[in-house]
């Protein structure tokens, strides 16, 4: 390894951790059928799978960003991975829809620390090595959380038919047997030292208020009933009392001072949630309403998903190492506003090519929002707080994939047909077109990823 370039040998932790979460997002999509047929529970039940690993994980990623920004990578990396190893003994052997719940908090938490180490391990080799990291490394990044989109929803197909639904579980033991035995090789080792100065540090009121807050409001968003009129109100009061107590202790766990003087990186967490909605609708509602609706089986949903995800690489390699996030996030937004109204056009009786073409056009934005979203908040974060931030990042992201499982839940309220499709598609039309309108008006996006335009000195002035 030469002392100025990227350590290559942490490539596979970075990538091992990152994909860990994506695999469990995306295998899902084609198990909730199985699982709600064995287990006996309509769409409104089993949406508490995937909403489950979103609420752990929604809290978790900051949380264990920050942890990982004042201890280093290493030992979360392993006690996350570890985690969802037991995760997926847990849901293996669940006996019932609730047991499986818990197995898949397990997961979230457990999934939590491979994102925000993989982005903190980008910025440490930039700081070691006196220049930033290559561009291919957050490109590679996208690619594998992609690459592993693809393989899950087919993954889960095959799994399935081999072996039924609790295979799907079942995959985390040798995927965190694997991540614990290349982390525990590769990351750097702690600095005992500075990790109990970190430690005095700790802003644990602070982490306890932001559970709370998100607890309450995502367990509203997922039953949104005025007999639920309490769960804003906590989350309101948590709120107040984070914002106080932030401005008041000496090392906060959420600066609010630099995030609310960040305008730019606060529009890119609005900005991600809303694309989050339209994508994760896309994963769990239209993948649940071509097995039911259309009638395919699990195997052949994802299938049908495969172009979507091809799609979403192939953009990525191309546009990667390209600079521009503005022009990709503006096709992005208008590529989603297309799709959804291809979605408005699908009947029961639709041809698989039309099937197709709505996978490559969901592609589009699946390639260029997710890895212009997070180039952004690598160049508008603070370097000293990256881990958390990008954990934020995926915070608003996995709030996104609550809003649409809870409207899936909303539009599918006893099964998965054309009806509620199409007022699912309605509700992320909307969703789409604000994303676009959001994404327009931020003018700011044109110089983020740029070197600086070098100004001419007084003394060249002068002399013209």
């Amino acid at each position: 390894m030469k002392a100025d370039t990227f350590d290559r040998r942490l490539l596979a932790p970075m990538i091992l951790g990152s994909v860990l979460n994506p695999v469990n997002s995306s295998i899902i999509a084609v198990s909730l059928i199985p699982i709600g047929a064995a287990f006996g529970a309509p769409p409104s039940q089993t949406a508490w799978l995937v909403a489950s690993l979103y609420l752990a994980t929604a809290i978790g990623q900051p949380v264990v960003g920050r942890l990982v920004d004042l201890f280093g990578p290493r030992w979360l990396f392993l006690a996350g991975t570890a985690l969802t190893g037991l995760a997926g003994v847990v849901g293996t052997f669940a006996p019932n829809l609730p047991v499986l719940v818990i197995a898949r908090v397990l997961l979230g938490f457990g999934t939590c620390a491979g994102y925000p180490a993989a982005m903190y391990l980008i910025r440490s080799e930039a700081t070691r090595t006196g220049r930033d990291s290559p561009a291919g490394v957050l490109t590679t990044l996208a690619i594998a959380t992609q690459t592993v989109a693809v393989i899950g929803p087919s993954l889960g197909g095959l799994l399935i038919g081999l072996g039924g639904w609790r295979t799907t579980l079942a995959i985390n033991i040798p995927l965190a047997a694997v991540g614990l035995i290349v982390g525990a090789v590769r990351l750097p080792k702690n600095d005992r030292a500075a990790s109990v100065r970190s430690l005095a540090v700790l802003d644990l009121p602070g982490m306890a208020l932001f559970a709370t807050m998100l607890v309450a409001l995502l367990l509203f968003l997922l039953s949104p009933q005025l007999a639920h009129w309490y769960l804003p109100l906590i989350a309101a009061t948590a709120a107040a009392g984070l914002v106080i107590r932030e401005l008041r202790t000496q090392n906060p766990f959420l600066d609010v001072r630099v995030l609310g003087g960040n305008l730019p990186l606060l529009v890119t967490y609005i900005r991600s949630m809303l694309a989050y909605v339209v994508a994760y609708a896309v994963l769990f509602g239209y993948t649940q309403w071509m097995e039911e609706g259309r009638g395919l089986s699990p195997s052949q949903a994802g299938l049908a998903q495969l172009p979507l995800f091809l799609t979403g690489i192939l953009v990525s390699v191309t546009t990667g190492r390209r600079p521009e996030i503005r022009g990709k996030l503006l096709v992005g937004a208008t590529a989603q506003i297309v799709a959804c109204v291809l979605l408005l056009l699908l009947q029961p009786t639709s041809p698989i090519w039309l099937l197709v073409i709505v996978a490559v056009v969901f592609g589009l934005p699946q390639g260029l929002n997710s890895l212009a979203l997070q180039n952004a908040v690598y160049h508008q974060a603070d370097p000293d707080r990256l881990a958390s931030s990008a954990g934020l990042l995926r915070t608003f992201a996995y709030l996104g994939a609550m809003i649409a499982s809870a409207a899936a839940g909303a539009f599918y309220p006893h099964r998965a047909d054309t009806a509620g499709l199409h007022g699912l598609g309605w509700f992320m039309l909307v969703l789409a077109v604000l994303f676009l309108v959001v994404t327009a008006a931020d003018r700011t996006l044109a110089r983020v990823g740029r070197p600086p335009v070098e100004q001419p000195a007084p003394t060249e002035i002068a002399a013209k």
